[in-house]
C-alpha cells in the first residue's frame, strides 16, 4: 500500500499556487516568477509513494513504452475481453495512474471497455519533464502503443481525456484520426482556466503551455461525447458549453452534471449515457459500412 495521503484532486495546483498568490499579488511580479508559477500549476506531479501501486481490485498490466525522443514513459492497461472500445485515458494534471485505480475501475466496469491510462512525463513512473507539446506527441505513442496492444489501426481508438487530458485528446484528436472523444471538466483554453483564477496577472501573455482546446477541437469532426458540472469551481461550466459548441462535429452530445463540481465522481447516468454514445460508434461505422 501506499503512504496514507489527502484524496487526490485533478488540479491541486489551482488550489496551492492559489493559496500562495497573496505573495505574488503584492510582489514584483517578473517573467521569470510567472514561469516558475506556470510549471507549478500545469504539470504539479503528485508524489510517487501517494497511492497504491498493486491495487487487488484493478487486474492491469504494467506498461514500459518509449516516447519519440526515446524517454520512457509508463501506464497501466486494463483489459476486457470483449471490449466496446479501447479507450487511451489521459488525466488530469494532479494524478497519476495509481491514484486512478477507482476511476479505472469503474471505466472499465460500467461501460465494458479496454483502457490504457498513461502518465506525462515526470508523473508516476514516466521519465523527464513534460510540457503542452511534448504532452501531445506523447499522446500519440500511447495511442500506438494501445492499437498495437489489441491489434486495431490506431484510428479505432477512442480519447478520453480529464481536465488538463481534455485537452491533451482534444489536440491529439486535432492531429490525428481517432474513433471518437471523450471530454470530462476541459477547459476552453488553459489560458482561460488560469487567468479566471488570476485575474490580477498577466497570464494570457506570458504563460507558455497554451492548451488551446477551443481551437484545435474545430478542426475535429468525429463523434463527441461531453460532460460538465454545473459548480465545477476549477473550470467554469461556461468553458465547457463553449469548448462543446465549438466543435463542428455532427455526432456530438454534451451531459450536464447538475450540482456536479470538478472532481467529484460521476453518476451513474453518466456511464449509461457514455455507454449509449459507444453503441452509437459501432451503429454508425455499421451503417456507413454497409
Amino acid at each position: 500500500m501506499g503512504a496514507p495521503c489527502a484524496p487526490s484532486p485533478a488540479t491541486p495546483a489551482w488550489q496551492g499556487t492559489i493559496a500562495a498568490s497573496g505573495f505574488v499579488s503584492v510582489s514584483v511580479v517578473d517573467r521569470s516568477m510567472l514561469h516558475v508559477l506556470e510549471r507549478m500549476l500545469v504539470f504539479p506531479a503528485p508524489r510517487l509513494d501517494c497511492a497504491d501501486w498493486n491495487p487487488d481490485d484493478l487486474p492491469h498490466e504494467d506498461v514500459e513504452f518509449r516516447a519519440e525522443d526515446g524517454t520512457q514513459l509508463h501506464g497501466w492497461f486494463v483489459p476486457h475481453e470483449s471490449p466496446r472500445a479501447a479507450v487511451l485515458y489521459s488525466h488530469g494534471n494532479g494524478e497519476h495512474v495509481a491514484r486512478l485505480a477507482p476511476r479505472l475501475k469503474e471505466l472499465h466496469e460500467a461501460t465494458d471497455v479496454a483502457v490504457f491510462a498513461w502518465d506525462y512525463r515526470g508523473y508516476g513512473k514516466s521519465q523527464g519533464k513534460s510540457t503542452s507539446e511534448l504532452a501531445l506527441t506523447d499522446a500519440r505513442e500511447a495511442q500506438l502503443w494501445l492499437a498495437d496492444r489489441m491489434e486495431i489501426p490506431p484510428k479505432d481508438v477512442v480519447l478520453l481525456g480529464r481536465s488538463l487530458g481534455g485537452g491533451v485528446s482534444a489536440g491529439l484528436a486535432s492531429r490525428h484520426a481517432v474513433r471518437g472523444l471523450v471530454l470530462e471538466r476541459t477547459f476552453s483554453r488553459l489560458k482561460d482556466a488560469a487567468a479566471y483564477h488570476f485575474p490580477w496577472l498577466p497570464v494570457r501573455w506570458l504563460m507558455r503551455n497554451e492548451f488551446p482546446s477551443i481551437d484545435w477541437i474545430r478542426d475535429y469532426h468525429g463523434p463527441l461525447f461531453q460532460s460538465h458540472g454545473t459548480e465545477d469551481e476549477v473550470v467554469p461550466y461556461a468553458m465547457g458549453q463553449a469548448l462543446f459548441d465549438a466543435c463542428p462535429s455532427e455526432a456530438k452530445r454534451f451531459y450536464t452534471v447538475e450540482g456536479g463540481n470538478h472532481n467529484g465522481p460521476q453518476p451513474v447516468e453518466y456511464y449509461e449515457q457514455l455507454g449509449e454514445w459507444m453503441d452509437e460508434l459501432s451503429h454508425r461505422e455499421h451503417s456507413d459500412a454497409s
